[in-house]
């Protein structure tokens, strides 16, 4: 099968044939770009959603297999997220669901726990967060209980609501709260659980400190790294002594402009959960798309 997840600002897709993994495709699209403003998903955007599609049709076999498509924030919020599905189903065959956030919190943690296996890594009790495009997963996980809280609030959208400087302190200051407040009502057992991080702009960073780039990303070394706080400090003065030219080289098309925001985000959220490291997996919702299907198809 195909698991593709449709995210506020990157769409990422993956096969997988229930044991192994296979090829997988993921391009900046911006879904999220102007929804502040506007409350809606620009033409330009679902443009850059088709051409994407297109795309991964080139290199991953659609003929062939399944698709298990989902997608989240952005198209939650849109007023015109129902039509915006409707034209990519027309266009592409693909029928997107609208999933909400505590089901994304779900599916997203499904496959961190299945790589923390992997990586033999205590899979039982953390704080894992999902800074999206147009949305933030908190999910505290103590061995069979699970609390999760979605706050409509990402990188790009945060970008798009901050007009200058003094209102992305206030931004990142109210986001530091929310974070703050989460972790210590969950009571003294999740002020000691360790973070985890997923989603673009944490691996971003720390592809960043082991010397990759965009072109040369390799997931296998992202996952089960660690991040600290100074590392994002020393991330963030470095991408923003460069040009965009070259900061693009190493976060990608698209992830140039709200970067800064993103690592900020990551900052507010280690003072937050009052932490100075945190684990970095690379593994998210498409795979947790992937997982919750062929686990519903074992069971049929």
């Amino acid at each position: 099968m195909i698991a593709i997840d449709l995210g506020s600002n990157t769409i990422r897709f993956i096969e997988y044939d229930g044991v192994t993994w296979g090829k997988s495709y993921e391009k900046v699209v911006r879904a999220a770009e102007g929804l502040h403003a506007t409350n809606r998903i620009g033409e330009n955007a679902l443009e850059r959603i088709l051409g994407a599609i297109d795309e991964a049709k080139q290199s991953l076999d659609f003929s062939n297999h399944e698709v298990v498509a989902v997608t989240t924030a952005a198209l939650r919020m849109a007023r015109n997220g129902a039509e915006v599905i409707s034209k990519i189903h027309h266009s592409t065959g693909i029928l997107f669901t609208i999933i909400d956030g505590a089901r994304e919190a779900q599916l997203t943690l499904l496959a961190v726990q299945n790589r923390l296996r992997k990586l033999h890594l205590d899979s039982d009790s953390f704080v894992l967060s999902d800074i999206g495009g147009g949305s933030t997963e908190l999910i505290y996980c103590d061995y069979e209980k699970v609390t999760s809280e979605s706050f409509s609030i990402g990188i790009v959208t945060m970008s798009e609501k901050a007009s200058d400087s003094v209102q992305l302190r206030l931004l990142l200051a109210d986001f530091e709260s929310k974070v703050r407040f989460f972790c210590s009502s969950l009571g003294e057992r999740a002020l000691s659980a360790r973070l985890i991080l997923t989603s673009g702009t944490p691996t971003t960073i720390a592809a960043y400190r082991m010397g990759m780039n965009y072109s040369n990303y390799d997931p296998h070394k992202i996952n089960g790294s660690i991040l600290t706080l100074s590392d994002c400090r020393q991330t963030y003065t470095e991408l923003m002594g460069m040009d965009e030219f070259m900061r693009t080289r190493y976060v990608g098309v698209g992830r140039e402009q709200v970067i800064s925001t993103g690592i900020l985000m990551v900052e507010s959220l280690f003072n937050g959960a009052n932490v100075q490291e945190a684990i970095i997996i690379d593994d998210g919702l498409r795979e947790g798309v992937a997982l919750d299907y062929w686990e519903s198809y074992t069971k049929i």
